[in-house]
């Protein structure tokens, strides 16, 4: 009976894509991926020839070793085969440093504080074989090294690997890496060595390389070239022609992260802690986190997102990290594409609305604008809006202040519903029960900013009430905004309503105690009568001034204008967000939606007010003055700093 083998290589789990790219000892590294998932892989192939017997002999050491070795600087291992023909080594996906390097050149190159911590990796790889397992490595320079996506270095290129003292036992070196041989190797006159004396030797020859290109001879080890001076003491020492003052690997990076070395930077420092974070106390983890940020401008790029952006997201997840870490993630949120952001960060960012931490909610809302783009709006208005609004109801002023700005970010994605009834009914409530003169006024303002975004009929039932209600204001700037919210919507209200219900209350405005506020009702008073006085010129104009009344909502646009909208000292608000609204000359229309203005708190409880009984009508007016009498104490503390919208801060 015959017995008909497969070719083993045709049952390999895994897809080579990539290009092969030559590697020293007769190996090649290939861009791959698992059939079964598609993971990224790189894989290392070797072809067996013939007359390449120890070249074959040290491959096949170098499928042996790694496959026994595991340590977080060493090349990870995941799958192997060897055949007849062939040798083949897949690995966690890597680029070969001397490649890695090349990419980074037209971007002004790798930076010290890469290469300070890539060293660092390397030589706690090598202390780990020289003290923990007794091997000497025998191969370390630029082509050994390997750089994984978050930019971390791996020692590779096992084949020449022995047990100390056994030297004879390593395979042959190719004439090709005699130049890495350290210089007892061909003298053996030279003084006994210590173990670890030939692979610090050529951890001497790597840093040469890393810093100066290719070593073209041993000599050229003499001339420094391009390596800072915090290392050169330490440089010389590896290079040292007498092999004992070599210092172990251990001592090595002791002696480097002494103060003034080259591995005591900070960028080596967060990576230590993040490898010891898991043992970390809370304390040390809450520090580490709120200092993180002032770093992170001077970081790769590939290091925060593949290994720093996981670690927040872990230490949120199944640690007590809270708001500190927003700050960081959301600046690297910035690296990530739009598919990456909503895997990755957009379920953090929903979990976080849903908790109860006020420091975490504050937080979120102070940086909406660096993640609403990547809302989409089912995820606002059923995960976020929902928990957004107890805002309004806080106790806290600082929330309450904030959840009021946030609305201009996410108005344009609320749904019918929630913008024009449950917005409004909130609206109402702190325009007219708000302790707070600044967050009034601001209700205000952010009234005016998303009037566009409202349908007509909201439109014509809130913003003159609104608008009215805010002229009458104890707080001057809140009468201010109420006289620039009727002049920044004016396209939105017809020439009826102008002439009978803007202008008589723009008029009493004109006798307000405050001159800011005389000024700007007798330019928003002219305004309208410009208006007036063309319709009664040419009436034909009236539906062309009169567009925008039933019109659908639109997108703001940028008017010159709005831009006198801005209560200096007050807040925030009115001076960042004042340099966008909403414009008659260019409205993206889009579907008008219909809806009913109710409840108890609205804009028209104002008007209401007159079929109230004289004991009703007294009892009002008694909440009234105390009102303006708490609202002219917030005015006050409001005027020294601390409850001014945008400049409170909370502890």
């Amino acid at each position: 009976m015959w017995f008909w083998s497969r070719d083993p290589a045709r049952d390999f789990p895994y897809d080579i894509t990539g290009e092969r790219e030559e590697l020293p000892g007769g190996w090649g590294i290939q861009k791959g991926k698992k059939k079964a998932g598609g993971d990224p892989v790189s894989v290392f192939a070797y072809e067996i020839r013939p007359g390449a017997e120890e070249q074959t002999q040290a491959a096949k050491s170098a499928l042996k070793r790694i496959k026994t070795l595991r340590h977080p600087n060493i090349l990870a291992y995941v799958d192997g085969l060897e055949t007849d023909k062939s040798l083949y080594i897949v690995t966690e996906p890597v680029t070969s440093l001397g490649t890695y390097m090349k990419s980074r050149a037209d971007t002004g190159g790798i930076s010290e504080l890469e290469i300070s911590w890539g060293l660092h990796q390397i030589v706690k790889a090598l202390s780990f074989l020289t003290n923990d397992c007794n091997l000497i490595h025998n191969n370390v320079y630029m082509s050994a090294v390997f750089v994984d996506r978050a930019g971390e270095w791996k020692l590779g290129g096992l084949d020449y690997m022995y047990p100390a003292g056994s030297e004879e036992s390593a395979p042959k070196k190719g004439p090709e890496l005699e130049k890495y041989n350290p210089p007892e190797k061909s003298d053996r006159s030279k003084p006994s060595v210590e173990k670890w004396s030939a692979d610090m030797w050529c951890l001497g020859c790597l840093i040469w390389e890393v810093f100066n290109g290719s070593l073209p001879r041993h000599t050229a080890l003499r001339s420094l070239g391009k390596i800072p001076k915090s290392l050169v003491t330490n440089y010389c020492e590896l290079v040292g022609a007498n092999p004992k003052i070599r210092p172990n690997p251990a001592r090595f990076l002791q002696n480097c992260r002494a103060p003034g070395g080259f591995l005591s930077n900070s960028f080596v420092e967060t990576n230590l802690f993040l490898e010891e974070i898991q043992i970390k106390d809370p304390a040390e983890r809450q520090t580490f986190f709120e200092q993180l940020s002032e770093h992170l401008d001077s970081f790769p790029e590939d290091f925060c997102r593949h290994k720093i952006l996981p670690q927040l997201l872990t230490a949120f997840e199944f640690g007590s990290a809270g708001a500190v870490i927003l700050t960081p993630l959301f600046k690297i949120g910035k690296f990530l594409n739009a598919e990456e952001y909503q895997q990755k960060i957009i379920p953090i960012i929903v979990k976080m609305f849903s908790s109860t931490d006020r420091a975490m909610r504050i937080r979120l809302l102070q940086q909406m604008e660096n993640f609403i783009q990547y809302l989409n709006e089912p995820t606002v208005n059923s995960q976020i809006f929902p928990h957004v609004v107890h805002g309004f109801m806080d106790t806290n002023p600082a929330i309450r202040e904030q959840t009021v700005k946030s609305m201009l970010l996410l108005a344009p994605k609320l749904n019918e519903n929630n913008l024009n009834m449950e917005l409004m009914k909130h609206f109402a409530r702190l325009q007219a029960r708000d302790d707070q003169g600044p967050i009034r006024c601001n209700t205000t303002v952010c009234l005016g900013k998303i009037a566009s975004y409202l349908n007509p009929a909201t439109r014509q039932k809130v913003l003159i009430s609104a608008f009215s209600r805010a002229t009458k204001d104890p707080f001057s700037p809140s009468r201010a905004a109420g006289v620039l919210g009727f002049a920044a919507t004016h396209n939105f209200y017809s020439m009826n309503d102008c002439a009978g219900k803007i202008l008589p209350v723009l008029c009493g405005v004109t006798m307000d105690p405050e001159k800011s506020v005389r000024d700007q009702a007798f330019k928003a008073i002219r305004s309208f009568l410009d208006k007036l006085e063309a319709i009664s010129e040419d009436p034909a104009q009236l539906a062309e001034l009169e567009k925008d009344v039933h019109a659908a909502s639109t997108s703001p646009s940028v008017v010159g204008g709005w831009a006198g909208w801005a209560v200096t000292g007050v807040s925030s608000l009115t001076s960042k967000f004042i340099r966008t609204s909403p414009s008659k000359k260019d409205d993206n229309r889009s579907s008008e939606g219909g809806g009913d203005w109710g409840g108890d708190d609205n804009w028209e409880s104002v008007e209401a007010e007159q079929g109230l009984s004289k004991a009703e009508l007294a009892r009002k007016k008694r909440e009234e003055r105390q009102r303006e009498m708490e609202a002219k104490r917030a005015e006050r503390r409001a005027a020294k700093g601390p409850l001014k919208l945008g400049v409170r801060k909370v502890d």
